[in-house]
């Protein structure tokens, strides 16, 4: 006892006692406890009940005992009992109001703490945001320093040295130097016969032409007499100062022979420019109808260039002289009305031919017709077509040793669009390389859809200079008239596809109007000079803030960036280089595909690249390898853009029309994306914004373009103020993350000549009504990308407005519909491929915008015409299907836990 009162009782401080006391109770067996608290639970009860039973007999005793002291008391009680009792009551009531007093007190310091804490929490919390974006922008500020770093290296280091252009040849009066001309004029080439002093690189290859009614020559029918001079004035060369021109054209009309030769001498003379020899001039022969083609037979040409569809071989210098097609359509204008269609592949008739030949004995034609006629009468499912003598009339003015044609030709033009093939034999004259009725066959040919096959190897066709006829035309000896069918038959239907689309192209761009020859036969000779054709003309880019509206700018701390991914370095505008390979673009590779080969253009989706390795030996200038090409994860990928190309931004063009409040929040969601340049919003309303609407400064230039009608074609107007190669074209409403933009742009860098973007459509047969329906409902292939949020190269831009058939761009303004679907046709057109998609992005949605029009029933009833009538212009369905889309390339990859994903969500 005297231990426990020590150790508890006392608060001995040493704490010996209770020690003792836990060292006993650890000591005592768990079985000795139980036994002692039964111990007490029994003999506990006993002993009270023992105490009881002893105090029970003197019960009645204590009673009487207490009632007598209570009796005794009464009156001792008295007033000093109740007074004391009313103190009590009074001091428990002033106790408990002081404790009550004391817990209001304590909860209102309890509150007081409590906001105090929230306080310092939230504090906390701003300072950990704080933190974490100056971090990241201490992150970009490294990424943007080491930027800076390699563009400062690059600058000292310029392994491009700045080529100075030369100094423009301008010719002057002492050029103007009569010579006589050379006895020799048949062996004239370029370099002997051309004078190159008067067509500098840089001179834009000015073309003078001598006005008909001043300086006749010959005869001019009137109406094709307009159509050439109109044709001429439309041309962008033309110059009407003689003094600066390179070349001098001199139209000659279609019925040269008859006038007198020595005359024609005398008059060609006396041109002021001839300068006795007649150089740098072009004689230009465009006809109409069939005649007989050694029309400068006889006559002193000089050094001059002949230009005409019918040459004889002693007449004809290679290189010098150009062949032309018959100028057999309209004037100018679109052609695709006038075209059949690429399908079916295959016609009624594998291969026609109608023609009578002038000399029926010559033995060679003779064995032809002979092959051809058990050809036809042979055993084979392929039906064919020949006729060997002409009905009724037939051309008189062809050539002796040449294959007639026959009238009338509405009989000639029902069999050929009906033909896979068209036969067109070659004269036996060996020394006809051309004729105006061997051009006429060309002409018709390709208007119909059927393949030329050339049947004889020394002809010589319009443009050869610039054109690969070897895919568009078929070319055999006579000799293999023979296995003539087996060699048609080996072609496999994409090889006949192929085949018949670059014939359509080649008729539509420089077959198929007088302006079409006329500009071709200028390129040609330009090309031959290595002079670069004219630039193609931009859109002027008017903005909608004058003197009357001016511009609010919101604060840049009011626009908070969205998302704290460091997607790349965010780096003050530059522009894209432009119109680096005006000499280096191999020009004659342009006439022989899809696009405009007319004009020169500052960059094209089809520049070729370096190597991989290129970059780190010399060629590194505007590189920017990940992690300098160690490569690396999402980290390092984020600090640089790497890729094929060297480093480039691109531009957003925002189509609008009245919908303020969409189109700010649209523009504020751009602050701080990477790789941007700058913002184009194109004002599609007549009405001007609103004068109290405030701007937000996202950090790059963002410019409102005033637009002459309200036009969707107004969203791929190419525009002077941009300035990048890549253009992202975006609705107000369609709301991308930042990470998602970036991502498409790092996409459409390795697929430069595609459209790159997120919303996918596709293209249906159907089946009822054999025609093409446009189909939004989801699809594992897909062939179009809404270009409401797509990538897409600027020289598309070019295209689309310039280039592409008026009658796409007018359907578009008159359903006020289809622009995307038009854009989808146009660059599969030009590249036979399909679209990427990224991402999983299908449709956008926009809560609060108004209601779109796509919602509307008749929005699908218009693009379904729109696709029907896309396809009639080009002549076939240039969308393909594509089974893929893009996603980055960690994407679902498991990583160890010191790695990034390239990105978070992607």
């Amino acid at each position: 006892m005297a231990v426990y009162k020590n150790g508890f009782g006392n608060g001995n401080s040493n704490g010996i006692g209770s020690g003792k006391c836990l060292d006993c109770t650890k000591r005592v067996k768990l079985s000795r406890l139980i036994f002692l608290l039964l111990l007490l639970l029994i003999c506990v009860p006993l002993i009270s009940h023992h105490y009881l039973a002893s105090l029970e007999p003197n019960t009645e005793d204590n009673k009487n005992h207490v009632n007598s002291r209570k009796l005794n008391s009464k009156n001792h009680i008295g007033y000093d009992h109740t007074s004391d009792l009313n103190f009590r009551v009074n001091e428990l009531k002033r106790i408990r109001t002081s404790v009550n007093t004391e817990l209001r007190e304590l909860e209102s310091r309890r509150q007081k703490l409590q906001a105090e804490i929230q306080e310092y929490n939230t504090h906390i919390y701003k300072l950990k945001s704080s933190y974490e974006t100056t971090q990241k922008d201490l992150e970009k500020l490294k990424i943007n320093i080491q930027q800076a770093k390699v563009e400062m290296r690059e600058v000292t280091e310029r392994n491009m040295p700045a080529i100075k252009a030369p100094l423009k040849i301008v010719p002057s009066a002492v050029d103007d130097v009569i010579l006589h001309p050379s006895l020799k004029t048949h062996l004239c080439r370029m370099s002997n016969c051309f004078d190159y002093s008067r067509c500098s690189l840089l001179s834009g290859f000015p073309v003078y032409f001598y006005d008909v009614d001043e300086h006749p020559i010959t005869p001019v029918e009137s109406n094709l007499k307009m159509g050439i001079l109109n044709s001429l004035h439309s041309n962008s060369h033309v110059t009407f100062d003689p003094r600066v021109a390179c070349v001098y054209i001199v139209i000659i009309g279609a019925d040269y022979l008859t006038a007198d030769k020595k005359q024609i001498d005398s008059k060609l003379a006396q041109l002021p420019h001839w300068n006795g020899d007649g150089r740098n001039h072009i004689l230009l022969r465009i006809t109409q109808r069939v005649t007989k083609d050694n029309a400068f037979q006889g006559v002193h040409t000089g050094r001059a260039i002949l230009m005409q569809s019918g040459f004889l071989r002693s007449e004809y210098r290679s290189k010098f002289d150009l062949v032309l097609p018959l100028a057999l359509g309209k004037a100018s204008g679109a052609v695709w009305q006038d075209l059949m269609p690429i399908l079916p592949l295959f016609r009624k008739y594998l291969i026609s031919f109608i023609g009578e030949h002038i000399d029926k004995y010559i033995s060679s034609e003779m064995k032809v017709i002979q092959e051809l006629k058990q050809l036809e009468k042979g055993k084979t499912d392929d039906m064919f077509y020949f006729r060997f003598n002409c009905e009724g009339e037939r051309t008189l003015d062809s050539l002796p040793g040449e294959w007639t044609l026959c009238e009338p030709k509405s009989q000639r033009h029902q069999v050929t669009s009906q033909s896979t093939f068209s036969l067109i034999i070659s004269p036996s004259n060996i020394s006809i390389i051309s004729s105006s009725s061997l051009q006429t066959r060309l002409y018709e040919a390709l208007n119909l859809g059927a393949i030329p096959v050339i049947i004889g190897d020394k002809v010589v066709l319009p443009y050869s200079e610039i054109l690969q006829w070897e895919k568009s035309v078929i070319r055999l000896p006579k000799a293999r008239i023979t296995e003539l069918h087996f060699y048609v038959r080996s072609f496999t239907h994409s090889d006949i596809s192929a085949l018949k689309l670059q014939g359509r192209m080649v008729f539509e761009k420089y077959f198929g109007t007088t302006k079409a020859i006329i500009d071709t036969a200028l390129a040609t000779i330009r090309t031959r000079l290595n002079i670069p054709p004219l630039p193609m003309k931009e859109a002027p880019s008017p903005s909608v803030f004058n003197g009357t509206v001016q511009r609010m700018v919101m604060d840049f701390a009011e626009v908070e960036p969205e998302g704290d991914e460091v997607l790349g370095p965010v780096e003050p505008p530059f522009p894209s280089p432009v119109f680096l390979r005006n000499f280096s673009t191999p020009f004659h590779a342009l006439f022989n595909r899809p696009g405009d080969p007319f004009h020169l253009y500052p960059n094209t989706p089809f520049d070729p690249g370096l190597t991989s390795d290129a970059k780190f030996h010399g060629s590194s200038t505007g590189f920017r390898p990940i992690n300098n090409g160690a490569g690396g994860a999402g980290k390092e990928f984020s600090q640089s853009i790497g890729g094929n190309h060297p480093q480039e931004q691109f531009t957003i063009v925002m189509l609008t029309y009245e919908r303020e409040a969409v189109l700010i929040n649209a523009v504020k969601r751009l602050k701080g994306l990477a790789f941007l340049n700058k913002v184009l919003v194109i004002w599609n309303s007549p009405k001007p914004p609103a004068y109290d609407i405030k701007w937000p400064d996202i950090g790059v230039p963002v410019q409102v373009i005033r637009t002459k009608k309200n036009s969707l074609n107004n969203r791929f107007l190419p525009y002077d103020v941009v300035e990048t190669e890549a253009i992202l074209s975006i609705d107000d409403d369609a709301h991308l993350r930042h990470d998602e933009i970036v991502f498409g742009f790092r996409v459409w860098r390795e697929a430069r000549d595609r459209i790159v973007g997120f919303p996918g459509r596709y293209h249906e047969w159907d089946l009822r009504n054999n025609n093409w329906l446009y189909n939004s409902n989801y699809s594992c292939e897909l062939s179009m990308i809404l270009t409401g949020a797509a990538f897409y190269h600027k020289y598309y831009s070019y295209q689309y407005s310039y280039v592409m058939p008026q009658a796409i761009r007018d359907m578009v303004d008159n359903f006020v519909n289809c622009e995307d679907i038009a854009m989808n046709f146009l660059v599969s057109h030009i590249t036979r491929k399909p679209p990427v998609k990224v991402t999983s992005r299908w449709t956008f949605r926009c809560p609060g915008c108004p209601q779109a029009l796509s919602i509307d029933n008749s929005h699908f009833q218009e693009r379904h015409k729109c696709m029907q009538f896309f396809t009639k212009v080009y002549g076939y369905m240039p969308l393909l299907y594509t089974q893929f889309r893009a996603d980055s390339v960690l994407f679902k990859t498991r990583l160890p836990h010191d790695k990034q994903k390239c990105f978070r969500f992607i």
